[in-house]
């Protein structure tokens, strides 16, 4: 694939490629109902998260979750945590439609979604020592060696995330690929602002759920890797 493909015009690249996946007629359909209500446009300009959901950040810890996928486990987490409140990123418009059916249907009221590449939301949107916590659950692992440089978790990117935390605010990945989890692992503990909270890997927190994906996984033997670094 070219690179002009994966780079934006701001000059980074980017962890994604847009596909023209196919949008069911109810996604289309939840979509336009619900992202009037909940959708969070980009805009190069600091985001309220306060004002966006209604209550401060003391009432509501803020949680910002990088590629929602599908939606399953943004919204089981969301409505598992009605005291936290939820900025869910997400490309893809099938799974931003699966997501928003997920929280009409769930009546799940502190979860948002924005349709944009994270990396210009993080830098232009969300100030700093705003975030109590960041999910990247199951990023693209980009196998290929000359794709790895197209993996979101990347030393730029970590110390961004880490300017975005409060102190004690997380950091947690998740990843079924054996050597990214080990980059992972590196990028983020090289970080001088971030400490690990497991002597390397993580135990599974118990509010992330297991995706049906990765149950499939472990019935046949597949690892999965979990990371929670927090700010000091």
């Amino acid at each position: 694939m070219p690179e002009s493909e994966v780079e934006n015009p701001y000059g980074h690249i980017r962890s994604f490629v847009l596909r023209q996946g196919r949008v069911s007629s109810a996604q289309q359909r939840y979509y336009e109902d619900m992202m009037p209500k909940i959708g969070v446009p980009y805009a190069a300009a600091p985001l309220d998260l306060d004002a966006l959901f209604g209550r401060s950040s003391q009432q509501a810890p803020k949680i910002f979750e990088i590629g929602c996928g599908m939606g399953e486990t943004s919204a089981a987490i969301a409505a598992a945590h009605p005291e936290n409140d939820y900025l869910g990123l997400e490309v893809h418009t099938p799974g931003v439609g699966s997501l928003c059916k997920l929280i009409a249907e769930g009546g799940i009221s502190n979860l948002r979604v924005c349709q944009h590449d994270a990396v210009e939301v993080l830098r232009d949107m969300i100030g700093p020592e705003t975030l109590a916590g960041v999910h990247i659950f199951f990023p693209d692992p980009w196998p290929k060696k000359r794709h790895h440089k197209r993996r979101l978790i990347q030393p730029p990117l970590v110390a961004t995330l880490a300017a975005k935390l409060k102190r004690g605010g997380y950091i947690h990945c998740a990843t079924d690929w054996e050597e990214y989890a080990q980059q992972m692992l590196d990028v983020l503990s090289a970080d001088p602002a971030l400490e690990n909270t497991a002597a390397d890997y993580a135990p599974r927190p118990e509010y992330r759920p297991l995706t049906k994906f990765e149950q499939r996984g472990i019935r046949l033997g597949h690892g999965v890797w979990d990371l929670v670094f927090r700010k000091k």
